[in-house]
């Protein structure tokens, strides 16, 4: 596929997991990318891997997002070398388990930097790029967390990625007339480290099979449902089901059944 030939896409949180998997699955369209992470080192390997397997360009921004000024930092840079980005990818992001008063404020106030001032702050610069373009893709990766009743641990989790829903929702409507589509992929337990880096590994390892998902799959379908202008998007089936369930039930339900579950895969 080279639906991506002559356009660029930037990705966050590049270095593994699913922004990994986005980056493989544009490096196979045809995309140059634009890999951001704070760890260098790896992401020179993926670069070079990537534009040798594809023979597409890759550049490479180590920032930390969780910097106040580092969207800025970034966005001056790619402008100062002419790197227009025709595709955005929101993927950063981290986990601070635990109960909220057993946490700092600056754990908490560094993760919603992240999740939550840096993407829309990225999303606020390069949009009128893409509008000016009248082509452009935003995909805001957030999870199916977003979609259900919170639980305990993890306590800004599901709430920043319920923000990152609808304001795609309501970027989406705005960017439409333009030729520009945005979509929050919303997927559910996902095989990455993220679960590893918040010590949570051994809780989650005991759901089922069936409730886990692969990363390349998951970038593969988000990509194709922001393609179809979908602005919200559940990669699987299963987790397409609980998403309806939840949005069906009567809340009390969901919120007794959310909060016998939370603790199995919860660090509370």
């Amino acid at each position: 596929m080279t639906d991506g030939t002559g356009r660029r896409a930037l990705i966050t949180g590049a270095s593994s997991g699913i922004g990994l998997a986005f980056a493989r699955v544009l490096a196979e369209r045809g995309y140059d990318l634009i890999l951001t992470a704070r760890r260098e080192d790896r992401l020179q390997a993926i670069a070079q891997d990537l534009s040798q397997r594809h023979a597409i360009r890759v550049t490479v921004e180590s920032v930390d997002l969780a910097e106040p000024d580092a969207v800025a930092r970034l966005v001056a840079s790619l402008e100062a070398r002419a790197l227009t980005v025709d595709v955005l990818v929101n993927n950063a992001g981290f986990g601070v388990p635990g109960s909220y008063v057993s946490t700092t404020w600056a754990e908490q106030q560094r993760f919603l930097q992240v999740l939550v001032v840096a993407l829309a702050e990225l999303a606020h610069r390069l949009l009128p790029g893409m509008i000016e373009r009248r082509w452009g893709r935003i995909i805001n990766v957030a999870s199916l967390a977003g979609l259900l009743p919170g639980v305990a641990g993890h306590t800004l989790y599901a709430a920043s990625k319920a923000f990152v829903i609808t304001f795609s929702e309501s970027l989406a409507l705005e960017a439409a007339p333009h030729g520009v589509h945005v979509s929050a992929s919303c997927p559910g337990f996902t095989l990455t480290e993220f679960h590893d880096v918040t010590g949570t590994r051994d809780k989650v390892s005991r759901l089922p099979g069936f409730m886990w998902s692969d990363a390349d799959d998951v970038a593969r379908a988000s990509y194709d449902a922001v393609m179809a202008g979908v602005p919200v998007f559940v990669p699987g089936r299963v987790n397409r089901t609980i998403a309806t369930l939840a949005r069906v039930l009567p809340n009390i339900l969901v919120m007794a059944a959310m909060k016998g579950t939370g603790s199995r895969y919860r660090k509370t």
